[in-house]
């Protein structure tokens, strides 16, 4: 599918103390309306071993849930694009999302963590003096960055924990 694509609407409350920022969903997500649609990506199992819970087995509603409940939040860095199939790498034409407006209106907000490097390439950008809170560029959750061992990912998303307590 080729075409404009466009991110979801963010999962975050007042009391999100970690935002997640994906780049762009890709072509399962967009069919199905839901963030990490595809079941290689890893995002549900990473996250679900950083804040001891199964995402994977629990419903989709349910787990955007499961995540405010944990103060985690959701978003991409881009909020509109053209891309032929579901690579970050072909990704043109960005039109990134007001990610600092977005973090101003969370008082909690401890950390933004970049999932991926196309993430953050467009995501830290727009948060350049946006407040006191971390940026962590964590590796990416995605099937096309299969290089890096699930064990070697959960352990840089693990950071995430100390923005959580």
């Amino acid at each position: 599918m080729t075409g404009r694509k466009s991110s979801f609407a963010p999962v975050v409350d007042e009391r999100t103390r970690v935002l997640i920022l994906g780049s762009l969903p890709g072509e399962a997500s967009l069919v199905a309306a839901r963030y990490y649609a595809n079941p290689r990506n890893q995002f549900w199992r990473l996250l679900g071993a950083v804040i001891a819970e199964d995402l994977v087995a629990q419903p989709y509603d349910e787990r955007l849930e499961t995540l405010l409940a944990h103060r985690v939040g959701l978003w991409d860095s881009i909020g509109s694009a053209t891309r032929r199939g579901s690579l970050d790498a072909a990704i043109r034409e960005i039109a990134p999302n007001p990610l600092a407006t977005l973090a101003a209106s969370l008082p909690d907000l401890r950390c933004v963590a970049f999932n991926g490097a196309k993430s953050a390439s467009v995501g830290a950008p727009q948060l350049a003096g946006a407040g006191a809170f971390e940026r962590l560029r964590l590796p990416s959750s995605s099937p096309a960055h299969a290089a890096l061992a699930f064990d070697a990912k959960l352990e840089e998303w693990t950071k995430l924990r100390k923005f959580l307590a």
